[in-house]
């Protein structure tokens, strides 16, 4: 976009195409959970270790969120995009050809860097949508990534248990190889939004971070929410490969089915925050979540138990996000790609939390040790949002 050139009408075909691409960018930090079982026997590492491949996938997405989101109010985000989108392309290619566990971790790495492409085709939309559009063609692209989020452990558990690991990330580096053409086509150019520089724009985040209470608020909870959505998925192929369920990596993929159905819910949580207020939603996302995990921890084993537990806390956990980010978009509109940023690091700051928090705890004590951290999260959420 220039000042001479007005952008092109975000239409149906170009939000097609941008919540595509976001659903496989996220998909990406995900593949890895259901085939967790099968790396840990061909690698020969134990629970706790193999624990370290979500951890890094997600710490890597983290701390890029944190470093590199900035960039697109600084740079054309539409060459930032394609730059991504080829980094993805190349570490998932690295991860499908990784001879050994050392590698692996590397390339889990790179995958969580390269997969905050994400957080980059959300705010395009925002920025393509007309104004009376807006809230409709972001929540269009929000849905992608959503259902990137969960199918992802569905598609990978399939592919997994008919082709094997590797085949799950050559066919994921081949799906987004081939969107890198429509994305260049597809895509304007952005202008700039600042001059700023690097520095300046990494100390105006730490600003938000002091100036903005709610901003805390919303990041810490959100984060605790996190370590208790990634505790489960990150041990469930686990838990189900165990003695008390023997189930192999199809059934952990399909457990995405059960995730999807209450993130599809979810977005019926912005409406609700308009007419009763974010924080009531927040409250009550948290108590779902909690709810969930203490009737996992305190019930006897069963799969249909599991079930429902997906889709009850998956649902409280997108509730919560949705109306956190509607409390933290209104605090500085100028300014919400970088408080974006805050929140979004933080959350996945937990995420690696969890990950790595669920495999120590599953392999010292047992997988129930796992809802245990997970309902004592969502109490510490519930506390941090009674907090004025």
């Amino acid at each position: 976009m220039t000042s001479t050139s007005p952008p092109p009408p975000l239409g149906t075909a170009l939000t097609l195409l941008l919540a595509t691409a976001t659903g496989l960018a996220v998909a990406s930090l995900y593949y890895v959970q259901p085939l967790l079982g099968l790396l840990s026997t061909q690698f020969g590492v134990g629970s706790a270790a193999i624990g370290l491949l979500p951890t890094l996938t997600q710490l890597g997405y983290g701390v890029a969120i944190l470093l590199l989101s900035p960039l697109g109010d600084r740079y054309d985000r539409r060459r930032i995009i394609v730059i991504k989108a080829a980094a993805l392309v190349a570490a998932l290619a690295f991860t499908a050809a990784a001879p050994s566990f050392a590698v692996l971790c590397l390339a889990s790495i790179a995958i969580g860097l390269a997969a905050t492409l994400a957080q980059d085709l959300v705010p395009a939309a925002a920025t393509l949508a007309p104004e009376a559009q807006r809230g409709q063609r972001v929540g269009q692209v929000m849905t992608g990534l959503l259902l990137g989020i969960l199918l992802s452990r569905v598609a990978a558990g399939a592919v997994a248990a008919v082709a094997g690991w590797r085949a799950v990330y050559a066919g994921a580096a081949l799906a987004v190889a081939l969107l890198i053409p429509l994305l260049w086509r597809g895509l304007p150019r952005f202008q700039p939004a600042t001059q700023a520089g690097y520095g300046e724009l990494l100390l105006s985040m730490a600003r938000l971070w002091t100036t903005h209470a709610p901003l805390r608020r919303a990041a810490l909870a959100q984060g605790l929410l996190s370590v208790a959505f990634s505790a489960f998925w990150s041990t469930l192929a686990l838990v189900l490969a165990g003695s008390e369920f023997g189930q192999g990596s199809a059934v952990a993929g399909a457990f995405g089915l059960a995730g999807a159905a209450g993130a599809l819910v979810a977005p019926l949580a912005g409406g609700l925050a308009d007419r009763r207020g974010p924080q009531a939603v927040i409250r009550a996302g948290a108590l779902l979540v909690f709810v969930a995990f203490a009737a996992q921890a305190l019930a006897p084993a069963s799969l249909w138990l599991l079930v429902v537990v997906a889709v009850v806390f998956d649902l409280g956990v997108q509730a919560a996000l949705v109306s956190h980010q509607s409390v933290v978009y209104s605090l500085d509109p100028a300014s919400r790609s970088r408080l974006n940023a805050v929140l979004v690091s933080v959350m996945f700051a937990g995420m690696a939390a969890g990950a790595a928090l669920g495999s120590a705890l599953l392999a010292s004590f047992g997988w129930r040790a796992v809802p245990a951290l997970g309902a004592a999260a969502a109490l510490g959420a519930l506390a941090i949002t009674r907090r004025r």
